[in-house]
């Protein structure tokens, strides 16, 4: 009962998109204004529009890893230090007050004024954000990183769920071979997680099962306010973190958790505020160049450095922070990943019906190769 009202409700909201078919990121490109133009790409004001497209693609992935790295990085240092432990919900109220400005800083920028999605879309856009990030940070305390960063990578299963709920969207044959492969390696890695890792608990699955959920109606809700009403990603960023921000705040005054987190924090405030810094900047930059990338490389080459960048993100925090091993991970985590390659072959029509016909191909080539020759001159 309580879904099927939570559902209506998340419906209504939405705003109702036109018939017309997805345009695979058009309007995101074009939503900024002239700096989205295709002969103005910049990245830190660098313009990289001159370059060879292949020197464009090596540049926009050696700052994807840069940014993202240094970002799972700093997410890891931050969350799991036992005297900050307890703080999470109030560094990610300092993330959001620091990205609330760098949106600022952007629209002033490029020149943005006017709003033009409505508030009411808006609030629902935060209260998902800060579900989405704020469980996403605090799941740290109960979870390793390496297994977050896993079920972050099975992102499509909830987003499944939300398109066909929200969206009333229709998903092919490898959608949900991918979304198997995913469920798979997702319970095989946190069933190896849990026999292993000092550091796991079921509160942390539960806590990042809330960030997904929450990361799959805001994309979906995300998609369909921007199509309709033509807004630039900067103004999303500044809304959605602002009322975020303001969400958080009354939260942990009414639960009593502000102040001792800002005495916490206060001990060791460089650390913590600059480093703050550091995350939010290096996050915020980062989805910048992933747009980028979209732009130049298009979905399918920006999924594949992404999700190249999270496997080298869990290899560096085995490295740098010290966890037990097991080989489960490894062959756990590559289901996963050939969940993610098979979602991305999904959105392209060629490899989609390469890989659909395949079997049948190998089955008929096996069949010819085995059949007697006096048989086949029959």
């Amino acid at each position: 009962m309580f879904a099927n009202k939570f559902a209506d409700k998340m419906t209504s909201i939405a705003v109702e998109v036109k018939d017309e078919s997805y345009d695979g990121g058009k309007q995101l490109k074009t939503s900024d204004g002239a700096d989205q133009s295709g002969n103005n790409l910049k990245i830190l004001w660098v313009d990289i529009s001159n370059l060879s497209p292949i020197n464009q693609f090596l540049v926009c992935c050696l700052s994807v890893f840069i940014f993202y790295l240094l970002y799972g990085y700093l997410q890891e240092l931050l969350f799991t230090l036992d005297s900050l432990k307890s703080c999470g919900w109030y560094l990610t109220l300092i993330q959001f007050g620091y990205y609330s400005v760098f949106g600022v800083v952007e629209m002033k920028l490029r020149g943005i004024r006017e709003r033009k999605i409505p508030l009411k879309t808006y609030f629902l856009l935060a209260f998902l954000t800060l579900g989405t990030m704020g469980f996403s940070n605090s799941s740290l305390q109960y979870l390793n990183y390496p297994t977050q960063v896993i079920f972050k990578c099975c992102k499509l299963i909830p987003v499944m769920v939300g398109g066909i709920l929200i969206q009333r969207k229709v998903y092919g044959t490898l959608d949900f071979l991918a979304a198997i492969c995913m469920c798979l390696g997702l319970t095989l890695f946190t069933l190896a997680d849990s026999q292993i890792s000092p550091v796991f608990s079921s509160i942390g699955v539960f806590m990042i099962s809330c960030a997904l959920l929450c990361d799959a109606a805001i994309g979906n809700v995300q998609e369909k306010s921007m199509k309709l009403f033509k807004a630039s990603n900067a103004e999303v960023v500044l809304y959605s973190y602002f009322i975020g921000f303001v969400y958080l705040f009354v939260i942990l005054i009414f639960s009593g958790n502000l102040l001792p987190s800002v005495g916490r924090c206060s001990q060791y405030p460089a650390f913590t505020y600059g480093y703050c810094f550091l995350f939010a900047l290096t996050g915020y930059l980062g989805i910048q160049v992933v747009l980028i990338l979209v732009r130049t490389s298009g979905a399918l080459g920006a999924a594949t450095v992404t999700t190249c960048r999270k496997a080298v993100s869990i290899v560096i925090s085995f490295l740098f922070f010290a966890k037990p091993f097991t080989f489960q991970y490894l062959w756990s985590g590559l289901l996963v990943v050939l969940g993610i390659y098979l979602n991305i072959c999904s959105k392209n029509k060629t490899l989609s019906q390469q890989l659909t016909t395949a079997p049948r191909k190998t089955l008929d080539w096996i069949l010819n190769k085995h059949t007697p020759r006096t048989l086949q001159s029959v």
